[in-house]
């Protein structure tokens, strides 16, 4: 469950590959180190309000529906170029997006953005709740849209499923971009095993119909901005709000489905993970994570990705936890059109 709201090169010259360690020129005020160690480093102007940003502007535009399978599924498209599917963290529907972030996607893409199933108003329907379920539903949602091929963003939880749509449908996906990731399975590193607690403790009480403490839920801000953006922004975690303050219409049992997917995708041992496939479809796979994610989502899962993935990029942003792309939106969506834009040229 997910609370707010590297180590090769590329191809092309932007990159220089010594086997270990690249360096990546960012056309904004900052440029990223990162090694095969967890010592990176990456410079970039500082912001003054996590929530700082507006968020009306998705929020205005009209959703539209689509039937896919035994779903309606609840989406919005903006922009214009080649498409990109954007899949949010765990309880987020698509309004949750950063209005700043879409915008410098949507400059040169064409963003889809929508509801997974069973939140916001994409309705649950009767197939059963797993990965691979998700991933056909976004498939299938790429289908109903006309659109054969796509890049796919995921971000945490929805970055497992981003996973999962390029490993079950190859043909549909051009890049693949993972914020908060991990391939899961016997490779992967937990979460502390006081934090997994602290969920757990915190999906029983809504199963159950039991108040969330305004100490749970500090604990859950604090830990998907991480220490560093607590030191620069204390205020953060003043005026904390409820659990449907943050997350209005999310049901419990949507919560309960959306942890359990994780789970199984984190804590399956019998599994050896998606990351040994995904090498074999060589996608162009960009990575970011935030160098203080240690609880929901450690950041050394990243760095395994990148390890296994041919030339994958590697983006660590200092003083960032999970919530990386809430917490810098603009400098993510610089990073990902740098991206998209140079794959699209070696492609």
């Amino acid at each position: 469950m997910y609370y707010p709201p590297k180590i090769n090169g590329n191809k092309t010259s932007i990159f220089i590959i010594i086997i270990s360690m690249f360096i990546m020129i960012i056309p904004t005020t900052a440029i990223v180190l990162t090694t095969t160690t967890t010592n990176p480093v990456y410079g970039q102007q500082d912001k003054t309000s996590f929530n700082a940003t507006d968020s009306s502007n998705i929020q205005s535009i009209p959703a539209k529906k689509v039937h896919v399978g035994d779903i309606e599924i609840a989406y919005k498209m903006l922009g214009k170029g080649d498409p990109i599917l954007l899949y949010n963290g765990a309880s987020d529907g698509m309004d949750a997006w950063d209005p700043s972030l879409l915008r410098i996607l949507s400059s040169n893409h064409t963003v889809i953005v929508f509801d997974s199933r069973g939140l916001g108003n994409t309705t649950m329907g009767s197939k059963p709740y797993n990965y691979q379920q998700l991933a056909n539903d976004a498939a299938g949602l790429l289908d109903a849209l006309k659109i054969s091929k796509a890049d796919v963003m995921g971000y945490s939880l929805g970055s497992y499923i981003a996973q999962q749509i390029a490993i079950m449908y190859p043909d549909k996906v051009n890049t693949l971009i993972l914020v908060g990731s991990s391939c899961g399975g016997k490779d992967h590193t937990p979460k502390p095993a006081e934090f997994l607690k602290l969920q757990s403790e915190i999906v029983n009480k809504s199963l159950n119909n039991v108040s969330i403490s305004q100490e749970e839920m500090k604990e859950l801000v604090a830990a998907s901005v991480g220490s560093g953006w607590i030191k620069l922004h204390p205020e953060v975690l003043e005026n904390i709000p409820t659990m449907q303050q943050a997350k209005p219409g999310l049901s419990p049992e949507a919560m309960n489905n959306q942890n359990n997917v994780g789970k199984h995708w984190e804590d399956n041992p019998n599994w050896s993970g998606a990351c040994d496939e995904l090498a074999k479809l060589d996608k162009p796979t960009l990575v970011i994570t935030g160098t203080d994610d240690n609880r929901y989502q450690p950041y050394v899962n990243s760095l395994k990705i990148v390890e296994k993935i041919p030339e994958a990029w590697l983006v660590q942003i200092k003083n960032a936890g999970h919530a990386v792309p809430d917490q810098y939106p603009e400098e993510n969506g610089k990073i990902m059109n740098t991206f998209l834009s140079t794959t699209a040229q070696s492609n």
